[in-house]
């Protein structure tokens, strides 16, 4: 997919969440309220994956706006950051019930419209929050991950659907909210990633070489 241009940009995306916003691939279009296909800026540099929405998003339809995205939108603040610059999504596009974790079969259901995603906006860096996010997002440049103490803090480059990105593993937020000692790295590897530091990207020869 080549979509050159804020209005072309726009209108794919548009496209993108009403087909969400229909879909009925897997069980949750049955429990769901809203689907949350995405929200931000179409041209953003740094694009956000969560894993999918929660009780308020459900309500809501938009990303991150539950007690996890008020404390993404407070890093954001400490960081300099305008959430409005960044393209925000999830994995899965509908809430599982009761929050539980994702299935492979809603993942695989909803990764067709992730992969859209990112080639229509075309980012030049991911951030994965959680251990669902960076799975699917190394996956799809060939790397297995199974737990994400073992890549967070890293830097890999993948190509996605054409696009060439650096992909930066965290925390989720939720995990922060939890455990009040994540905050502080969450918000490192927010900042590295936003503002494009750190020692520079790895390959994935690099990781399964143990580097």
């Amino acid at each position: 997919m080549d979509v050159q241009g804020g209005e072309s940009k726009v209108g794919e995306l548009r496209r993108i969440s009403e087909e969400v916003e229909a879909c009925s691939k897997c069980p949750l279009h049955l429990t769901r309220k809203r689907a949350v296909p995405g929200e931000g800026n179409p041209n953003a540099e740094v694009m956000l994956i969560g894993e999918a929405p929660g009780e308020v998003e459900d309500e809501t339809g938009r990303p991150f706006v539950g007690a996890a995205g008020k404390l993404l939108n407070s890093l954001l603040q400490d960081i300099g950051v305008d959430r409005s610059s960044l393209y925000i999504t999830n994995v899965v596009k509908c809430r599982p019930p009761n929050n539980r974790d994702p299935t492979d079969e809603e993942i695989n259901a909803c990764k067709p419209y992730l992969i859209r995603q990112i080639a229509v906006v075309r980012p030049r860096r991911i951030v994965t929050l959680g251990r669902h996010s960076t799975r699917v997002i190394l996956g799809l440049g060939g790397l297995r991950v199974s737990e994400i103490s073992r890549v967070r803090g890293r830097v890999f480059r993948v190509t996605i659907a054409g696009v060439e990105v650096e992909v930066y593993p965290t925390y989720h937020p939720a995990a922060a909210l939890y455990n009040p000692s994540l905050k502080g790295v969450l918000k490192e590897d927010l900042a590295r990633a936003i503002r494009a530091g750190g020692s520079g990207p790895a390959s994935i020869l690099d990781y399964l070489n143990g580097g």
